[in-house]
């Protein structure tokens, strides 16, 4: 059972709404700023917070990003509804993107989204159901050691 989080904040994400992608990862890096936490673990989240709300606005309808800081963790939480992942095996692989043109031609789509959310994070769990959407949960330690479930 998880305790009380000692702050919690919950962010909507549109899809397709470039204009206004990354909003939310950077509140998320600003209040982690604002609470003193150490600068690599907040560089840490706000890379995958980022990839993560990248990947709502290039493929969902829409989403949700939840931050909840712990004594001992931080845990971010990204639920969508969009198409979802048919292979997330391949969809882990540096490099594979389903990006459109379009979407390459704005500067996105080189398929490193779900690596550097998996590198930065201490524990990273993804689910997806095909027609439904994708859920994220990533963790990270605050005491910096990553052998923890």
């Amino acid at each position: 059972m998880q305790p009380e989080a000692l702050l919690q904040k919950e962010f909507a994400i549109q899809g397709g709404d470039f204009v206004n992608a990354g909003e939310s990862s950077c509140m998320i890096r600003n209040t982690l700023r604002e609470i003193g936490v150490d600068s690599d673990i907040v560089r840490r989240m706000a890379i995958a917070a980022y990839e993560a709300e990248m990947n709502v606005v290039m493929y969902a309808l829409h989403g949700t990003m939840q931050i909840s800081v712990y004594r001992d963790e931080i845990l971010l939480t990204i639920a969508d509804k969009g198409p979802g992942i048919q292979d997330i095996e391949m969809a882990m692989q540096p490099g594979f993107s389903t990006a459109t043109e379009e979407m390459r031609e704005m500067g996105f789509g080189a398929g490193m989204g779900l690596p550097n959310i998996k590198k930065n994070a201490d524990v990273f769990n993804i689910t997806s159901r095909v027609g439904n959407g994708t859920k994220l949960e990533i963790r990270i330690f605050l005491d910096g050691k990553k052998t923890r479930k």
